[in-house]
């Protein structure tokens, strides 16, 4: 198993031109800005890129990255687990952009929302639905009852089953030939 290591925001600024970024987040997500330079390789789609990113660390150091650092953890676990070490980037984007970095955006795309604020508007709408509904079918509520188990299981585990079923919309997918082309410079 590699280890795994994690750097600060400035800290890989400092060293942002040694480094291979890897995004973890969606395609909207990453559109909606990301760490200059840094290459689109969604969490669910990592086993497949497992080659690429072989490939890559062997030229320069990984340093994984999503929004917060939740995801970008996870998927250094799952190459740590490969032999492939990566560091990840303590807060994610966020603290990226907090910190004064600038982050890239595709110049004439519009972005998706990021995927928490996606959860946010899916979950509160269900809750919301399911206590209108509640009011002529009580058994409605039970939706508004589900959600909210959701959201706490979701917290406890850190862990969000709902931003996985949001990642399976088309808007939240890669195009095949994005990750094809990403893939392909890594390995080159």
């Amino acid at each position: 198993m590699a280890p795994t290591t994690s750097l600060t925001a400035d800290e890989a600024h400092a060293r942002h031109r040694e480094l291979t970024v890897i995004d973890v987040r969606t395609p909207g997500e990453y559109a909606s800005g990301h760490v200059p330079g840094a290459h689109n390789i969604p969490l669910d789609h990592l086993d497949r890129a497992l080659p690429a990113l072989r490939a890559a660390s062997g030229r320069a150091d990984l340093l994984l990255v999503c929004a917060s650092g939740a995801r970008s953890a996870t998927a250094a676990r799952r190459l740590a687990q490969e032999g492939i070490a990566a560091a990840t980037l303590v807060g994610g984007t966020t603290a990226w952009q907090q910190l004064g970095h600038d982050l890239d955006r595709p110049a004439g795309t519009r972005a998706p929302w990021a995927m928490d604020r996606q959860v946010r508007l899916a979950a509160g709408s269900l809750v919301l639905t399911g206590l209108v509904l509640g009011q002529r079918r009580p058994k409605a509520r039970l939706l508004s009852a589900g959600i909210a188990a959701g959201l706490v299981f979701s917290a406890v585990t850190n862990t969000c089953g709902m931003a996985k079923i949001l990642a399976a919309l088309p808007y939240n997918r890669p195009a095949s030939t994005d990750l094809d082309a990403t893939l392909a410079a890594l390995t080159g």
